[in-house]
């Protein structure tokens, strides 16, 4: 009965703890399930909106983490591969958050490198998504991971980031939103 007894508190306790480690991302700026703004939408393409990247903040990092990364992507774009939207990479452990507009402004945390996005271009690229499609969904990931930096420039494309960032994952958190015209 005491090993039982001593098994389900450990449980608790260490349940507890991996509940406190949970990373979580947050944004003033995007609110998931819900439609994008016209301040995160794309400025061409036939879209008209302002193109500022999006503020976010995120918690509860696992120990190790040495460096973070940050990923908008849309699967549903009608290319067979989705469309990447934004990847900041080398962002350093002590970072918790890219401010609005942090991408045009070129304020983001020092060291941070923007990759390139599917539009051809380092820095965020908006929501733009074929008129007449059903809305699209926007992933926003922060990505925990457990090296310093990635040896990577900033003509690296999303794809080649995502395969980097995910060989280093210690933990993510994501908040998705939709558009549609």
């Amino acid at each position: 009965m005491r090993f039982i007894t001593a098994a389900l508190l450990a449980a608790s306790v260490f349940g507890a703890t991996a509940a406190q480690a949970e990373m979580k991302l947050t944004s003033m700026d995007l609110t998931a399930g819900k439609s994008m703004a016209d301040a995160q939408l794309f400025n061409g393409f036939g879209c008209t909106g302002n193109n500022i990247s999006p503020e976010l903040a995120w918690s509860g990092a696992p120990d190790g983490t040495k460096s973070f990364a940050v990923m908008a992507y849309d699967p549903d774009a009608p290319t067979g591969s989705g469309w990447w939207h934004w990847s900041v990479f080398n962002i350093p452990a002590d970072a918790a958050k890219i401010a609005t507009g942090a991408s045009s402004e070129k304020k983001l945390p020092a060291g941070a490198v923007e990759g390139r996005t599917d539009f051809g271009m380092s820095g965020y690229g908006g929501a733009c998504p074929p008129a007449g499609d059903a809305p699209h969904h926007y992933q926003f990931t922060v990505y925990a991971l457990s090296v310093d930096k990635l040896p990577l420039p900033e003509t690296a494309p999303g794809a080649m980031v995502g395969f980097y960032i995910r060989a280093n994952t210690l933990a993510k958190a994501s908040i998705e939103v939709t558009y549609g015209r």
